[in-house]
């Protein structure tokens, strides 16, 4: 997973772990005075937190784990900044999409549609070569997995799969 430094982007190895820099990066936005991104940062830490205490037994998140608590907080801001656009609610969408804005600076680059063609591709090849044979339809839950496994959370699920539909019925 790219976790370098990039224009715009947070640099990940700046504390070691994802959860400490956010808590940092929390500190600083209230010492600025910035009550956008101190609450955004508020609500996605409340968001790991709560994914830390579900389930049986308490636990820490994985860097990993983190990221996708991550994505998944910035996909629901986008669904509701949509919700809002067609509620002719412009100003809560604004909002929306600032608060994703600040969430994506921590999540790692998106592939582009050329790059996310070659990992459907690889996927595809691996599959096949798994299979002995052309994976069809039928395979598509195999490619997925190997698809979702290399594009490593830099794809969402609905463009990975739309691109896995078209390589598998052409």
């Amino acid at each position: 997973m790219d976790r370098g430094v990039r224009p715009g982007r947070v640099p990940f190895h700046a504390m070691g772990e994802l959860k400490d820099q956010i808590r940092g990066d929390l500190t600083a936005s209230m010492k600025a005075k910035d009550p956008l991104r101190t609450g955004t940062l508020r609500m996605v830490l409340s968001a790991v937190q709560a994914e830390e205490v579900a389930g049986k037994e308490a636990r820490t998140l994985t860097d990993d784990e983190v990221l996708k608590v991550i994505a998944k907080e910035s996909k629901k801001r986008l669904e509701a900044a949509q919700v809002f656009d067609d509620a002719g609610r412009a100003e809560l969408a604004r909002k929306e999409r600032a608060e994703e804005e600040i969430l994506a600076a921590y999540l790692p680059r998106q592939l582009d549609d050329d790059e996310l063609g070659r990992v459907v591709d690889e996927a595809v090849a691996a599959v096949h070569e798994q299979l002995g044979s052309q994976p069809g339809m039928r395979q598509m839950g195999q490619v997925m997995k190997e698809a979702t496994a290399r594009a490593a959370g830099r794809a969402d699920g609905s463009r990975l799969s739309g691109v896995v539909k078209t390589r598998l019925a052409g």
